[in-house]
């Protein structure tokens, strides 16, 4: 039996990059001030207009209205790309998100990952150029972070140089199933409890399709220490929600935090929530960036190694998770298929 979610209110802000160039002080101090304090925060004034976002949501549920045997001929691989459905779960929760997703990235990554252009004429082009406009936006972000840190302004942008073929930045087309009208008892997972653990995630959502929520206090990158109270994001079309993953909160010495963050199911009286679609883009550095904070207080790693022992770390403590759900009878569900371990939701 779920127990009732404990809500609070917290101040998510929302910043304009309007006029960039001549701001990007003031812009700086909003971004890592909430870096800082909640982890994530809403931008506007971005310069993708709402046409852009909702084509790229129509290509995406052009994806997902394939059939399951079309979408399976580009699986989800250990590099971060492909299709899957029902197969990643949370060491938060050891129970599969309800939900399917089509990762795409760059560069040689995605060699016989793209679906063909028979069943999807236009997809790769469209999805690169809406990935290309993200990258631009994350870019003016990353010249705030690196002021903040005491960093040149080029710092952050050139280990994510998307042109590079070891790119390892990820856009994740997302499809929610719809939940029971009725509440069955069950608790069901749309994405559990977790932290993203790659640079930075701009996420666009569909109006009224929202469900996400975050539980802010994490004070180290190391700690898997997760709040009881929770708090709605809500924003209006046209704002881009932005989190610092577990990779930046690394590279700033725990300085910006990478908070944990879920997509709501139904668990509690009343809950119903139909299909949603989302579009996630996760900043990843290239596989030879070199991570290391201003203060040196983790160790030097590679992006390539700080990608490999953060999925070793979840995948240790999703065995863990898997042992104690098995233990109360609970991994029936889970005996097909293949854990999907990834950046994020």
């Amino acid at each position: 039996m779920a127990t009732k979610t404990k809500y609070v209110d917290r101040e998510i802000p929302q910043i304009s990059l309007h006029d960039f160039e001549n701001r990007v002080d003031e812009i700086s101090a909003q971004i890592c001030s909430a870096a800082e304090n909640v982890g994530f925060f809403g931008i506007v004034d971005h310069g993708l207009s709402e046409d852009e976002v909702q084509s790229m949501f129509q290509v995406s549920e052009s994806f997902f209205n394939l059939p399951d045997s079309t979408k399976a001929t580009v699986p989800w691989s250990p590099q971060n790309v492909g299709w899957e459905k029902m197969s990643q779960i949370r060491p938060s929760t050891g129970e599969a998100d309800t939900k399917e997703s089509y990762q795409l990235q760059f560069g040689e990554n995605m060699e016989n990952s793209w679906i063909d252009e028979k069943e999807l004429p236009e997809f790769k082009t469209g999805s690169l150029e809406f990935m290309h406009r993200v990258q631009g936006i994350s870019e003016q972000i990353m010249v705030c972070l690196a002021r903040g840190l005491g960093f040149e302004d080029d710092y952050f942008v050139k280990y994510h140089d998307v042109r590079r073929p070891d790119a390892q930045s990820t856009l994740r087309l997302l499809h929610y199933y719809e939940t029971p009208k009725t509440n069955d008892g069950i608790v069901r997972h749309r994405a559990g409890a977790h932290v993203d653990w790659g640079f930075l995630t701009l996420l666009f959502q569909r109006a009224g399709q929202s469900g996400l929520e975050i539980c802010p206090g994490r004070e180290a990158v190391t700690e898997f220490g997760l709040g009881d109270e929770w708090t709605k994001v809500e924003f209006s079309p046209g704002v881009i929600v932005c989190n610092i993953g577990d990779l930046l909160m690394s590279w700033s010495d725990d300085r910006f935090k990478s908070t944990y963050h879920r997509v709501k199911a139904p668990s509690e009286e009343g809950d119903y929530f139909g299909e949603r679609y989302s579009i996630a883009f996760f900043n990843q550095p290239v596989k030879e960036a070199v991570i290391q904070g201003p203060k040196k207080k983790y160790p030097k790693v590679t992006g390539e190694e700080f990608n490999r022992n953060a999925m070793q770390r979840n995948f240790g403590r999703l065995q863990e998770k898997l042992k104690a759900n098995e233990n109360e009878g609970k991994n029936d569900a889970l005996q097909t298929g293949s854990a999907t371990v990834s950046a994020a939701a």
